[in-house]
């Protein structure tokens, strides 16, 4: 059984929801988001409320059940609060700022790193080594932070690069002489 599916979730005051055919779309103050439901499991909308019930007892239907009803919380959490990644860029010389519709990176390449900022994103730097993404969509808001933090990992020695806010970086000694 799954514990995190038994739990109904609950639709705040302001946002509605509707199944149509094969789609859950909520829509909410910050926007709709949508998603295509599973056939292994069943949605059912009751007063305020969206219940996600395996279909049947095979175990794919038990798989499904807890990520769908965490699909669905995800859906309801973005279109009330959305969702904010915050990047920290550690290193001599690196900088982040948002020029238009791009983030600008300056990570000790020849060149600087032009990040184009997607549909439905929106990237803050409050300050040089700052940036905020923040959207509606989960998944696409960490989609987009990896990306970010792609083009220049945090390295074990000095620690420099990108990391997520509140990430470790395991640290390592340097050579001994």
């Amino acid at each position: 059984m799954s514990r995190i599916g038994k739990k109904p979730v609950a639709v705040p005051a302001g946002v509605t929801a509707a199944i149509e055919g094969k789609t859950l779309s909520v829509k909410g103050p910050k926007g709709t988001l949508s998603i295509s439901l599973a056939d292994e499991v069943t949605y059912a909308i009751e007063d305020s409320a969206i219940s996600v019930q395996p279909a049947n007892e095979t175990k794919r239907a038990r798989s499904f059940w807890g990520m769908q009803r965490t699909l669905v919380q995800n859906l309801i959490t973005g279109v009330t609060e959305g969702y904010t990644k915050t990047l920290q860029i550690t290193g001599v010389g690196y900088r982040a700022n948002v020029q238009g519709k791009n983030l600008k990176l300056q990570l000790g390449y020849s060149h600087d790193v032009d990040f184009v900022i997607p549909e439905g994103i929106t990237i803050a730097t409050p300050d040089q080594t700052t940036v905020q993404i923040s959207g509606i969509d989960k998944q696409k808001v960490g989609q987009v932070a990896a990306e970010i933090r792609r083009w220049r990992k945090p390295e074990p020695y000095k620690g420099k690069g990108i990391k997520y806010a509140g990430e470790y970086i395991f640290r390592k000694e340097g050579k001994k002489k």
